[in-house]
């Protein structure tokens, strides 16, 4: 059985030592934002491997950033996002305060 959710998707990733990351794009079906405070992608895997091409751009399940702009309901409302790597943490580059 496959869904089809409307959801912002995940427009790059700079983050090539993703096991989701092919040629600069997030490849999981879904990602999810933050631990609470600080907007890291929870799906990140380091890995040199990567996942196959069979999804075409990953969508944003859900945030966990309720102090950031785009949160609504624990859910992201902006139309896309990008992520990338922050102070050495791989975030979420979309993050803003309310």
């Amino acid at each position: 059985m496959k869904f089809e959710i409307d959801m912002p998707i995940v427009a790059s990733c700079e983050v090539h030592r993703c096991a989701y990351n092919v040629e600069g794009g997030c490849h999981a079906k879904a990602i999810t934002v933050g631990d609470g405070v600080h907007p890291g992608c929870d799906t990140f895997l380091a890995s040199e491997r990567h996942t196959e091409e069979d999804v075409a751009c990953a969508g944003v399940g859900a945030c966990k950033v309720a102090v950031c702009r785009h949160n609504h309901e624990l859910e992201c409302d902006a139309r896309e996002i990008e992520v990338g790597e922050e102070q050495g943490e791989v975030s979420c580059l979309t993050f803003e305060l309310t």
